[in-house]
């Protein structure tokens, strides 16, 4: 069997206080820290975050300037980055400024370095730091489930397609929290 890690993404208080789809996926997760954690998975957080000066944030992409304009809700030091969800000491946290958590980030390095083989991806949204972090994985030889209700997408028929479509036919598994067992 795979050693397997949880990677939780975008779920800081930033986000799931200024959009409020981003609050759904956080209850189901709650619940399934600890079973996942008593699973023996290794717990990742990532946080999406641009250094306060903005030297990380490209000026001709204007998605990314948009939330680096957005104040505090995305500069690395500010408490609105911080994780949304209960962590506990043995829990990794990456930090990332791009879509997808493998992007400039050692993710990669850290879940060699713990022999995992196998991803449960969750966080927001699906159609941005979820479908850019599976795929990512996916060609990195992991093997990816993504947890249906511990995503969320503003659109909620974004997030169906690709639960029901996209992640599927692609190979990936796709499981509830609570019927997921490591």
């Amino acid at each position: 069997m795979l050693q397997t890690a949880l990677i939780v993404g975008d779920l800081q208080r930033g986000i799931t206080a200024n959009y409020p789809f981003a609050r759904s996926p956080l209850a189901p997760l709650t619940e399934l820290l600890p079973r996942a954690r008593a699973a023996g998975a290794l717990i990742v957080f990532v946080r999406f975050a641009f250094r306060a000066n903005g030297t990380d944030c490209p000026p001709r992409n204007k998605l990314l300037r948009t939330f680096y304009e957005d104040g505090q809700t995305f500069h690395e030091d500010s408490a609105a980055t911080e994780i949304d969800l209960p962590t506990i000491s043995t829990d990794v946290t990456v930090l990332k400024r791009r879509a997808s958590a493998f992007e400039g980030t050692d993710l990669d390095l850290v879940l060699r370095a713990r022999g995992v083989g196998a991803l449960t991806i969750a966080g927001v949204a699906t159609s941005a730091m979820v479908a850019a972090t599976c795929y990512a994985a996916a060609d990195r030889d992991y093997d990816v489930t993504v947890l249906r209700d511990g995503c969320a997408d503003a659109d909620p028929e974004i997030h169906d397609f690709f639960m029901d479509s996209a992640f599927p036919s692609r190979g990936f598994n796709v499981v509830s929290c609570a019927d997921w067992c490591g």
